[in-house]
């Protein structure tokens, strides 16, 4: 696509209509688009990548997690960091509102188990282009391959931007939409960071967040590809218990992943010993699950302990699970000491795990730091440093857990500062 600039209206006048220019064409950029268009803006976006959508493509392995149907308080409650500044963004345009745009743009929804919704087709590409018909439905001007170089501003106010070519373009407000630094890949390279600072704003420490974790243990790597369903975790970060969650985590040569380690990871703490435990029966006390053992001992009293686990572990759990209980894999069921059988619960309730770090940006779905929302007005996203400047999405210092919760945050913070850009 072509450079252009502004649209001049016939007579030769400059368009009396706001002008916003949005920089960063992801989820918060798109929607912060559509909102400032609906608002009567003339709206230009610059995309540094040839295409749209680059890292919404890939999210939710590519069916895109578009949001989360719970209630208010579920959505609340699943943001890790600053949920309070999320108040007006949140009511503003919530969930419903999201899935309404969408379905009304084209992109049919469904919702499954945890209240997930995607698109019925499971193609993020359908969510994309719903988005693309809504902005070009209100009159968006799409620049890709056009990367912003700096922001362009006085003393008071924002005054537009200068593209990586060198090109100026004026504004009445500039939205910076442009992520954090996790999946570089895709774009996301921290230039929001700098145009914040550039601008005088702060920035809080970025860290990988929704991402894997490494661990010490060797006997992790015996049990890559293997996934448990339905345990429960905590991890400890020196001493204080930082996450305790249930569901579903899998095994890696390096460590631990898998939605329930995602969540944890988004509350670990670098450079703290950090333990993490696995109850890998939490259904049971410890009393029912001693009578759950005495039952399976029974039940195979002459044979060997090796031979005696298969009702309680999978197959690939069950040579770890007998290292580690210190119990000889050939000693009979019947010669298990009192001790030996409370000692080998107290290992299935609370199986161990050193964390020695994370996977890094690279592997890690959102960031977790990013412009302080402190310098941020939360009723309408405008900063407080430079009048006419705007943030929206994860290049803010807000993350949540899995479940949708993260788009929800870039829907909601882009469609307030786009509908403020437009009236302010």
């Amino acid at each position: 696509m072509m450079n252009r600039c502004w649209i001049i209206p016939c007579g030769g006048m400059e368009s009396s209509m706001k002008k916003v220019i949005v920089v960063g064409g992801g989820a918060a950029g798109m929607m912060a688009a559509i909102a400032a268009g609906e608002g009567g803006a003339e709206v230009l976006l610059l995309e540094k990548n040839e295409k749209l959508g680059k890292k919404l493509f890939i999210t939710g392995k590519g069916r895109c997690n578009v949001t989360n149907g719970a209630d208010m308080e579920t959505l609340f409650s699943n943001v890790c960091t600053n949920p309070k500044f999320l108040y007006s963004a949140f009511y503003d345009f919530d969930n419903y509102g999201v899935m309404e745009l969408l379905e009304r743009a084209g992109c049919p929804l469904k919702t499954e188990r945890g209240e997930r919704v995607f698109p019925v087709s499971d193609h993020s590409s359908d969510v994309i282009g719903a988005l693309q018909r809504a902005m070009k439905n209100c009159g968006v001007k799409v620049l890709l391959q056009t990367g912003v170089k700096e922001l362009l501003y006085t003393e008071e106010r924002v005054t537009g931007v200068v593209t990586e070519k060198g090109k100026k373009y004026e504004a009445d407000s500039v939205i910076v939409c442009t992520g954090g630094i996790s999946y570089p890949l895709t774009g996301s390279t921290g230039d929001g960071y700098r145009f914040g600072e550039e601008c005088g704003h702060s920035v809080t420490k970025t860290l990988p967040a929704l991402v894997p974790l490494q661990v010490m243990e060797e006997w992790c790597k015996d049990l890559m590809g293997l996934s448990l369903k339905n345990v429960e975790i905590r991890l400890k970060c020196g001493k204080r218990e930082v996450y305790e969650g249930f569901g579903e985590m899998l095994f890696t040569h390096f460590g631990v992943s898998g939605p329930l380690i995602l969540s944890a990871s988004s509350y670990y703490q670098p450079g703290t010993e950090s333990t993490l435990t696995i109850d890998l029966k939490p259904a049971m006390d410890m009393e029912q699950l001693d009578k759950r053992i005495l039952r399976d001992f029974e039940a195979n009293k002459n044979r060997q302990f090796k031979n005696s686990l298969g009702a309680l572990f999978p197959a690939k759990l069950i040579p770890v699970m007998i290292e580690l209980s210190g119990i000889h894999p050939d000693k009979k069921v019947n010669e298990i000491t009192r001790e030996e059988r409370k000692g080998f619960a107290d290992l299935i309730k609370c199986l161990p795990l050193t964390v020695t770090g994370t996977r890094g940006f690279a592997e890690a779905i959102i960031t977790r730091g990013g412009i302080s929302v402190k310098e941020i007005n939360p009723s309408t996203m405008e900063s407080k440093k430079k009048k006419g400047l705007y943030f929206a999405g994860e290049v803010l210092d807000l993350d949540a857990l899995t479940g949708g919760f993260n788009l929800q945050i870039a829907w909601s913070t882009g469609h307030l500062a786009g509908k403020n850009s437009a009236e302010n």
